[in-house]
């Protein structure tokens, strides 16, 4: 068999044999097959499309690419959730939580960002102390004590992605949707759980655009899913505007503390709800979404789920004081609030506009080797639907850089402002469960 024969044939048009697929991402992992081959049939790839038998074999030959979590020595069921990505989204600091109250167990393996603002692992590391890498056998441990773990994912899974991925940046290929179903579908199916809930979000601030392309990926994954023996369900959410209200690393815990303690934002509370009953329900801990929902409030209520996050925080090291009183977290130098100039309705928030302005605080990075400021982001003031009067709040932004009139004056844009009352869209479109 000859890498270039299987890259002739997908530039035709035609399918790809599991022996075809296993040779290529055998070959490029073993480092037989060079990039510039590779490249090649990605592109083609994206030109042609893959069916869903090709992109299955492809997720299943990548997730074998390297090791797989065995997390049969953790009683229960275990579940998973990813996020597609978006601004401001906390959801993992708070749903994590807030299912292991409630007897699920959340054995997570997470990422960092590259953009707008950290990803989950780098949130947490805004927490003095905390640990996201740990040994395998702590991590077994802690789930089995506490029903939750979230740490970094080892250097050993998936390494079919790690290769694949950084081709697909400087190729071009990147919105190719079965590498992407695949992508994201092999880190998950690698880390071990029993089931995956998929948040996959569309609109400004999101990779996908538009709802119809969530649902065509949302789809992709739950099926690969369920071919390969996991029950994958989704969820389609609005990222027109950022979650919550908070967008920035060490913002976006305090978000989340106030949210475990029943003072979330209501878009936040209402996502962590739907998305805790449907995994709860997946775990077998309840059989229907309204006892799911009442449980899941009574955590909130009572305290379990603030305590449950104590717990994760304690158990990886951090210092759980900055939890209980989020005071502590260092502010930034510069805390400014960004005035409207207009009188109106919130019509829509620019998400992506916020998230860049965010990240030229100091609250993202461009490169991976780019250092975030825990302190830096953006605050809103107001969201779709609120009133807006001249010279009121928008947000407030918090900044360690010096030069920061530019980006007042671009987040100042991305509110849009309407004379007419605005409809408020929902934070969940559609649920998909096969």
């Amino acid at each position: 068999m000859r890498m270039v024969d299987i890259i002739i044939k997908k530039r035709d048009g035609h399918i790809l044999s599991k022996e075809e697929i296993h040779f290529f991402i055998k070959g490029y992992v073993d480092g037989a097959i060079p990039d510039y081959q590779v490249s090649a049939l990605l592109m083609a790839i994206l030109d042609h499309g893959m069916n869903m038998e090709e992109t299955v074999t492809l997720t299943d030959e990548m997730l074998h690419s390297g090791d797989v979590m065995d997390l049969s020595a953790i009683a229960g069921h275990k579940v998973d959730k990813h996020s597609t990505g978006g601004v401001g989204d906390k959801t993992s600091l708070v749903l994590g939580p807030l299912v292991a109250s409630r007897g699920a167990k959340l054995a997570k393996m997470s990422g960092r960002g590259l953009g707008h603002t950290g990803g989950t692992l780098d949130k947490m590391e805004s927490i003095p102390g905390m640990r996201i890498s740990v040994s395998n056998e702590h991590f077994i441990r802690q789930v089995n004590q506490i029903g939750i773990a979230i740490v970094g994912q080892t250097g050993l899974l998936v390494p079919a992605d790690k290769k694949l991925y950084a081709l697909r940046d400087v190729t071009g290929t990147v919105e190719s949707l079965p590498l992407i179903a695949s992508s994201i579908m092999s880190k998950k199916l690698a880390s071990g759980s029993d089931s995956i809930l998929l948040d996959v979000k569309f609109g400004q601030g999101a990779f996908m655009k538009t709802l119809d392309d969530a649902r065509e990926l949302a789809k992709t994954m739950v099926a690969i899913g369920h071919n390969l023996g996991r029950d994958t369900r989704a969820i389609l959410t609005d990222m027109d505007q950022p979650l919550g209200y908070a967008v920035g690393n060490a913002l976006e815990v305090k978000e989340a503390i106030d949210t475990l303690k029943g003072h979330g934002p209501k878009d936040l509370v209402e996502l962590c709800l739907e998305a805790g009953a449907i995994m709860l329900m997946q775990a077998g801990v309840y059989k229907d979404h309204d006892s799911a929902i009442k449980a899941l409030q009574e955590s909130l209520d009572n305290g379990d789920a603030f305590n449950k996050l104590k717990e994760m925080v304690d158990w990886q090291g951090g210092d759980v004081s900055y939890i209980e009183n989020p005071n502590k977290f260092p502010l930034a130098k510069h805390i400014v609030e960004v005035k409207s100039d207009v009188a109106g309705h919130i019509a829509r928030i620019d998400a992506l506009m916020i998230g860049e302005s965010a990240m030229r605080l100091g609250a993202g990075r461009e490169k991976l080797e780019d250092k975030i400021d825990m302190s830096a982001g953006i605050v809103l003031n107001k969201k779709i639907g609120d009133t807006i009067e001249v010279g009121e709040t928008l947000c407030t932004i918090h900044t360690n850089i010096e030069n920061y009139d530019s980006i007042i004056e671009d987040v100042k844009k991305a509110f849009i402002i309407k004379k007419e009352v605005v409809k408020v869209p929902p934070i969940i479109h559609e649920y998909i469960a096969k």
